[in-house]
């Protein structure tokens, strides 16, 4: 593990996502605006280069991901998914386009089912989401 202060780990994380991300977001947004897949399919990638550089340097810092970082990316695909059904529901969307989004939703899950297994193993991905409250467990005795 590196002995870096949450300060470094931050300044980091941050010129990922600022290259990486930045780059990947431009190129999704061109390829949206030009409905061409492919390079769409570029800033795809290029978004999950960033999310998979976060990862690397969350565990050679052995930490996590902060609680504004997974407050971001849920907010980040809920925004996604509301813009996404608003323009399939409008109509104008280009085919290259509504198979864009979809991949790029694909990947998400993929990569966020990928994420807890590997972190948190099968049994403990499913318990992080699947708690039983204390009043629950009582009444059952």
């Amino acid at each position: 593990m590196l002995s870096l202060t949450k300060v470094d780990r931050g300044v980091l994380v941050f010129s990922i996502w600022a290259v990486l991300g930045s780059l990947g977001l431009g190129f999704l947004l061109e390829g949206f605006s030009r409905a061409a897949y492919f390079v769409s399919l570029l800033g795809i990638g290029l978004i999950v280069a960033s999310f998979v550089a976060h990862i690397i340097v969350n565990s050679l810092c052995g930490d996590g991901f902060t609680n504004g970082e997974a407050a971001l990316g849920v907010g980040g695909f809920g925004i996604l998914a509301l813009v996404f059904i608003v323009g399939w529901i409008g109509g104008g969307m280009p085919p290259a386009n509504f198979y864009a989004a979809l991949t790029l939703f694909a990947v998400i899950m993929a990569g966020f089912i990928t994420y807890l297994t590997l972190r948190y193993g099968l049994r403990s991905a499913f318990s992080r989401f699947h708690i039983k409250t204390a009043s629950v467990s009582e009444s059952k005795r």
